[in-house]
């Protein structure tokens, strides 16, 4: 993004994705100073120029190293699975290795089971923490009901780090070998029960719903259950020191994907 009518777009897209009501946008200002100063703010567009998608994050200082904090990612709804988003994470790499910045963080909700395979297993970043309730109260149809907790991930970009981009790379046949091995590792929090007693061993799995938006619409107090289930699990674990290897999808059944069909995070101990 470079104009001030690719800024305005940029607006106008989310509130498309996050809603009239969304009180959290980044105006256009924001938009175009923050490029001026090591952040991106990069919009992908359609051949008649209308924005598909953006990102957007900004630069600073962590422990005396460059990093940065990638605050904002949407793609037009109809153009979801289209491979745009990972298309705009490394244009979003490829700016942020010229700023010599070696570490990137930015949050999904865990309850979202395409974000847990994006991130994690296709674009191989790490979980650094849960946060509960991060973003507060936002005005977005797609928070009401269930909170604004989070994982903030780290996607290491500095020497020795993965490529996710690159088919050579070896990290990504690794983590694929490390989750079949425990693929049939205990089960925390069984079906979104807040009150299931909670497993050892060296690695477990919490679940989380295929499609946590449509379990939400169809019952608001079953998708509230699951929140409070793995908001215990993973706070549980993570506070313990174990570690999120990655994410195993759920096998569909003779009747396809259900929305309650459960996925699972894998978590070893450190």
């Amino acid at each position: 993004m470079q104009t001030w009518e690719e800024y305005r777009a940029c607006e106008a897209l989310q509130r498309e994705v996050w809603g009239e009501a969304f009180g959290q946008r980044v105006p256009a200002s924001i938009l175009e100073i923050s490029r001026r100063v090591g952040g991106v703010a990069s919009g992908a567009f359609a051949d008649d120029g209308e924005m598909a998608g953006f990102v957007f994050g900004l630069t600073g200082i962590e422990d005396d190293r460059r990093v940065h904090w990638s605050h904002m990612l949407a793609v037009r709804p109809g153009l979801r699975g289209s491979g745009l988003g990972p298309a705009l994470k490394r244009h979003q790499r490829e700016l942020l290795l010229r700023l010599d910045v070696t570490c990137c963080y930015w949050t999904y909700d865990p309850l979202v089971s395409k974000n847990a395979y994006l991130n994690l297993n296709r674009l191989l970043a790490t979980v650094d923490r849960y946060v509960e309730d991060m973003y507060g109260e936002t005005g977005s149809a797609l928070h009401r009901g269930l909170g604004t907790d989070r994982f903030v991930v780290r996607w290491d970009l500095g020497p020795g780090g993965p490529d996710p981009f690159d088919p050579r790379d070896p990290a990504r046949g690794e983590l694929e070998a490390h989750l079949e091995r425990h693929a049939d590792s205990p089960v925390a929090d069984p079906g979104g029960r807040d009150d299931a007693p909670l497993p050892g061993g060296d690695a477990v799995r919490v679940a989380i719903p295929a499609d946590i938006h449509a379990v939400r619409e169809a019952d608001p107090e079953r998708a509230r259950a699951w929140r409070s289930a793995t908001r215990r699990g993973l706070q549980h674990y993570l506070s313990a020191g174990w570690r999120v290897l990655g994410y195993l999808p759920p096998e569909p059944g003779d009747g396809g994907l259900r929305p309650e069909d459960a996925g699972h995070y894998v978590l070893v101990r450190s």
